[in-house]
């Protein structure tokens, strides 16, 4: 692996490029003089691959927290930390744990233990990867100011698959991509800068990632030929991606058979088609023997799929499990279908329900290596919607919960928004599946059902900016979506800390007000846009910026279906479209009662007017005024808090920061009064404050 100059890693921390791997210098003290004990010597014996990477990225953390030569010996002669596999011949490792540890120990796992009699801390797992993370984590601890005196831990990730969604497009676009343009390919080639691509896998594994499908699930014609004529260059990935234990995943057209003009149809039962497949997954094989297998978006927004035939998805997803099962590969299958082209202005015509529909009636029909990918709303990432009803309907069906960690509609990377709160609060959603409790985290772990293939999915937010994610703080996103799917008991608090002593260190008054600026961001951002569960008040296409009536879908005009009387959209069982019955038990009795709804989702479930009183004891209509008035100020409270930062953190990381949240107070501003304006016009009720509306 390429090594950083002083100078140029300078240059890179000031730039925010090594992101959470800056490990920035610890102060001097009694944490710095326990951790100079113990790492000043590093002990490994094997010499894969991955092992190897281990090793530099120690060193190279270990240089950067102490300003310290971890030096490398095959035998620890004082003080020391070693690491390497179990059925390694490293006698530290064989020594220090025992079979019952070895045992507890899962493929992806690893044991960390200190040894006061043996002078060592000992990083010991089953496979190679497993040791990477053990690495990470002890890296981890150290920038994070732990004592590492007493360690003695089992660690085994919750989630099988943690998995990142690329939407990059060949010509180097990205679709929803808010971060500079793609860092993979440029002018429909692949990229040659692999140093850069190497990075990213570091980034990813030490956050966690085990998967990450490379291109736009929206394939375009020459994406389609990723699985042929380009697939050396996707090897070439995949031989990074596999040091970081990252498996590599392409994103697949249902129509790929007739795009190349070999087949001329798509059908999944044709026996040509089958054997298309067939072929190129054996192709595949062949140049990337780890492939993990094909992310799929079919029969949704144009996207061509087995509806064209008569088949359902069942009968789509099997076929190209077939292809993938000698090899152990897997179809991951959207979700996300709706009917784009229909009338809305039929109001018992509901996007929301169009998964379940879809779906439910399927469960039990697809292949074992095929896992349904359900975004974790029914709608479209929107910054409050319920928990897709899916989760805990699919009793037979493997399947993984999608995220989006690029803010398509929370701010798009320019307006900060720490999205691990909301994704915390939607895995802990009891869907009352089994007669409950059973949490969605419960659910996508595989332990509720017990499937054989599940976890998380998120769409990502990368680009080629310097800083990778365009707002620094964005990286707390990135970073918290890979924490959180390994482990999802660890707290929004807890991951926030994490990011900000690796990114910026350990200064406590630094911290404070970078965790209270993540951790207030995502209902400020609300409060500023969306009020009470209405959604897509943006503008349509480019999706950022207000515009009440911008939804692009939605013929009759708008979205949240307001008029001069009230606001909200009608899903109950007895007036409204019957989405309210998707969910289970007393989730269904709460969201169809006008009574018992939870406020903040109010407005997705009925249609009320604007004198309705919440259970907050505000109306409506005054509920949007005072929040838009309030999240407007709390925005330029972001910016006032991040002004008492100057000349505490380097200047390149300070400023960034700075002009982006300049430009998310103004912005704020005008949310606020298109918002209210709207409003104030449309229902004539003035502000019991008194305070002006144009």
């Amino acid at each position: 692996m390429r090594q950083q100059s002083g100078n140029e890693y300078a240059a890179q921390y000031d730039s925010g490029y090594n992101a959470w791997l800056s490990y920035p210098k610890l102060q001097q003290g009694p944490l710095y003089k326990q951790y100079a004990k113990w790492c000043g010597a590093v002990s490994v014996t094997e010499g894969g691959e991955t092992i190897q990477a281990a090793l530099q990225e120690w060193t190279r953390g270990i240089a950067s927290l102490l300003d310290l030569e971890a030096v490398s010996k095959p035998q620890l002669e004082d003080f020391g930390v070693a690491f390497g596999t179990f059925t390694g011949d490293h006698p530290l490792l064989q020594g220090l744990f025992e079979d019952e540890t070895v045992q507890a120990v899962g493929v992806e796992g690893f044991a960390i233990r200190t040894s006061q009699s043996l002078k060592c801390i000992a990083v010991g797992a089953s496979s190679q990867a497993g040791v990477l993370y053990g690495v990470f984590h002890l890296l981890r601890l150290i920038a994070s100011g732990k004592d590492i005196e007493n360690l003695d831990e089992i660690v085994n990730p919750v989630n099988s698959l943690r998995m990142i969604n690329h939407w990059d497009n060949f010509d180097g676009s990205v679709e929803r991509g808010y971060s500079g343009r793609s860092f993979l390919y440029e002018n429909n080639q692949f990229t040659k800068d692999m140093d850069r691509i190497t990075d990213y896998a570091r980034l990813m594994s030490t956050a966690g990632i085990n998967a990450i499908a490379i291109n736009n699930v929206n394939v375009h014609a020459l994406e389609t030929l990723f699985i042929s004529t380009y697939l050396p260059d996707v090897a070439r990935i995949a031989d990074i991606f596999r040091i970081y234990g990252i498996r590599l995943y392409l994103c697949v057209n249902f129509a790929g058979p007739m795009h190349e003009g070999e087949v001329g149809t798509a059908d999944p039962l044709d026996a040509g088609v089958k054997e298309w497949w067939k072929s190129r997954a054996a192709d595949i094989y062949a140049a990337i023997p780890d492939f993990g297998g094909f992310v799929v978006k079919a029969d949704s927004e144009n996207r061509p799929g087995p509806f064209t035939y008569g088949r359902n998805h069942a009968d789509g997803a099997n076929m190209l499990a077939e292809a993938l099962e000698p090899y152990g590969g897997i179809v991951i299958w959207r979700c996300f279908v709706y009917n784009c082209k229909q009338d809305w202005r039929d109001r018992k015509t509901d996007r929301a329900r169009a998964a379940y529909d879809h779906f439910k009636p399927l469960d039990g029909q697809f292949h074992d290596n095929v896992i349904l990918q359900i975004k974790n709303g029914p709608m479209d990432f929107q910054v409050r919607e319920p928990v897709s009803p899916l989760f805990g309907a699919l009793e037979r069906t493997n399947h993984v919960i999608e995220f989006q960690i690029a803010q398509e509609y929370t701010g798009q990377q320019r307006h900060v928004c720490y999205l691990v709160p909301q994704w915390k609060e939607i895995m802990e959603f009891d869907t009352q599946a089994k007669g409950g409790p059973a949490p969605v985290k419960r659910i996508v772990d595989g332990s509720l059902w017990g499937n054989r293939l599940s976890g998380i999915a998120a769409v990502s937010n990368v680009g080629n900016d310097r800083n990778w994610t365009g707002h620094l703080l964005a990286q707390a996103n990135l970073y918290g979506f890979g924490r959180l799917a390994w482990n999802p008991e660890l707290s929004a608090e807890e991951i926030a800390a994490e990011w900000i002593a690796l990114t910026f260190g350990t200064d406590t008054a630094v911290a404070g007000v970078i965790s209270r600026i993540l951790l207030d961001s995502w209902e400020i951002y609300e409060s500023y846009t969306s009020p009470l569960g209405v959604g897509w008040m943006i503008n349509p296409e480019h999706h950022y910026g207000p515009n009440v009536d911008g939804y692009e879908y939605s013929m009759w005009g708008t979205y949240h279906y307001a008029d001069h009387q009230g606001i909200g959209v009608d899903r109950t069982v007895a007036t409204g479209t019957g989405y309210s019955a998707q969910y289970m038990g007393s989730n269904a009795v709460r969201y169809d009662s006008l009574e018992e709804c939870p406020d903040e989702l109010l407005l997705f479930f009925h249609h009320v007017p604007y004198t309705h009183v919440l259970h907050s004891g505000k109306t409506v209509i005054q509920h949007i005024y005072d929040t838009h008035f309030e999240g407007a100020e709390r925005a330029e409270g972001l910016l006032d808090a991040w002004g008492g930062l100057k000349g505490s953190i380097a200047e390149g990381l300070y400023t960034q920061v700075e002009e982006r949240l300049q430009g998310q107070a103004a912005h704020a501003k005008e949310w606020r009064d298109q918002i209210n304006t709207y409003f104030y016009r449309k229902s004539g009720i003035a502000d019991a404050l008194g305070r002006t509306i144009y």
